[in-house]
């Protein structure tokens, strides 16, 4: 029997998206971190901004965790690891708690996860109680740490809130409506981590609101098990290869599990930023994560010295990975939302337009010679090119729309947010000279 690790543990949902799953997971995370508690917080499916927050939160990298791109293994794996260091453990759900396949409901049931229901009572009252119940009995077999009420009014507000809420369902506690703790958001979710004013203090003041509920105190401790087949050490597949990293505020959107899964295989990284750097790194590969391209035009095009070598490394036929950001970034031009237009790398030739409304989301895979790599896709640009796709994606669900894959030399550009543990083999070749 496999060693077994427990450790208090919660997973943070709602009914839909926008009732405030990052804004209580940030401030559970930061109140027993105050308490002097080391916080581990994981992030169901694809997100980059949402970790931000939570690790300005918790002082702790996080990790996500998704059933379909890394696989129950995998998951169970990070779970464990964390479980081993940590006092407790926070995992913020994707949307509503049933929405989604896998949903955050599949991941609790998964690991025997108890949930903290997060419900956004502004516009409610005793609906609330129905709400929360059914969140709580529609599927069997989910453990229910109890529910918070976000957004309340007043304190009779609360008293109704409280009065309807089933009995087998504890109650937690409410937040007060307070828009000077609000966090603020853009087209793609919240606003990133370093652009927010006073984060810190917005953490610790949330912190102190919820140190007034019943989540003052850990909640009872779970049993944490290592995966029946834990994967070996990788091979050095990328020993001896140095791989360049766009790392700034226009190309943040990275997985920590990508970059750790790089440095296991051997690679080295060397980050620098198209943004502010004079110099373009010397690197075998170059790695060009999405972010938000759009917000700084003028200085993506005034810098000329990185342009230059993006454009001679892929002359010299080395190895480029660019996801979504980072591949509009590859184009001849890039117009924001206000029509300001600025030239770009010009590796592929085209051109894209930020829209006002989603693009295309969703996860996708893509087959690959040697296997199939996973990922997704949220984007608001619309891509214009005269170059044929090598292939395109395929979407997880009927009805979604496929992604073009380029793949010009050793160039591979698209739409897709690559999960490399989903494939590492995959992932070594696309980065190797």
């Amino acid at each position: 029997m496999p060693d077994t690790i427990h450790c208090p543990a919660l997973l943070i949902s709602a009914p839909a998206s926008g009732q405030g799953k990052t804004t209580i997971t940030a401030a559970l995370a930061r109140l027993h971190r105050n308490q002097g508690r080391c916080v581990h917080i994981f992030k169901i499916g694809p997100d980059f901004l949402d970790p931000m927050i939570l690790e300005r939160a918790s002082g702790n990298p996080v990790y996500q965790l998704d059933l379909w791109m890394g696989g129950q293994a995998h998951c169970q794996q990070l779970l464990y690891q964390a479980a081993a260091k940590a006092d407790l453990i926070l995992i913020e759900g994707v949307m509503g708690l049933y929405d989604g396949e896998p949903s955050s409901a599949d991941l609790a049931a998964q690991f025997h996860i108890p949930i903290l229901a997060v419900i956004d009572v502004a516009a409610m009252a005793q609906t609330f109680g129905a709400v929360a119940h059914g969140l709580a009995t529609y599927r069997a077999g989910l453990s229910f740490a109890g529910v918070l009420a976000n957004q309340s009014a007043s304190a009779s507000h609360t008293e109704m809130l409280k009065e309807s809420l089933s009995h087998n369902l504890p109650w937690l506690g409410a937040l007060s409506r307070d828009q000077s703790i609000r966090l603020p958001s853009r087209h793609l979710g919240l606003v990133q981590a370093e652009e927010i004013v006073n984060l810190d203090q917005h953490l610790d003041n949330l912190a102190d609101n919820l140190s007034q509920t019943a989540l003052n105190v850990l909640p009872p401790p779970i049993a944490f098990t290592p995966p029946d087949i834990v994967s070996g050490e990788l091979p050095q597949t990328l020993k001896h290869v140095s791989i360049a990293v766009a790392s700034d505020t226009a190309f943040s959107f990275v997985y920590h599990a990508n970059l750790n899964l790089l440095q296991a295989m051997g690679a080295k990284l060397v980050f620098f930023s198209p943004l502010k750097d004079d110099m373009f790194p010397q690197a075998d590969s170059l790695y060009l994560p999405g972010g938000y391209p759009e917000l700084h035009l003028d200085k993506l095009e005034s810098n000329c010295v990185i342009r230059e070598g993006i454009r001679d490394h892929h002359a010299a036929g080395k190895p480029i990975v660019a996801e979504c950001g980072g591949m509009i970034y590859l184009l001849t031009t890039l117009m924001n939302s206000s029509g300001q237009q600025a030239a770009m790398v010009n590796i592929l030739p085209g051109h894209a337009t930020m829209k006002n409304h989603l693009v295309n989301l969703g996860l996708h895979s893509a087959t690959f010679p040697n296997g199939e790599l996973r990922g997704h896709t949220f984007h608001h640009s619309q891509l214009e090119t005269s170059i044929e796709p090598s292939t395109l994606t395929q979407p997880t669900r009927k009805g979604l729309r496929a992604e073009p894959l380029f793949c010009i030399g050793r160039l591979t550009a698209s739409y897709i947010h690559w999960y490399f543990p989903s494939n590492p083999a995959v992932a070594a070749e696309l980065f190797l000279p």
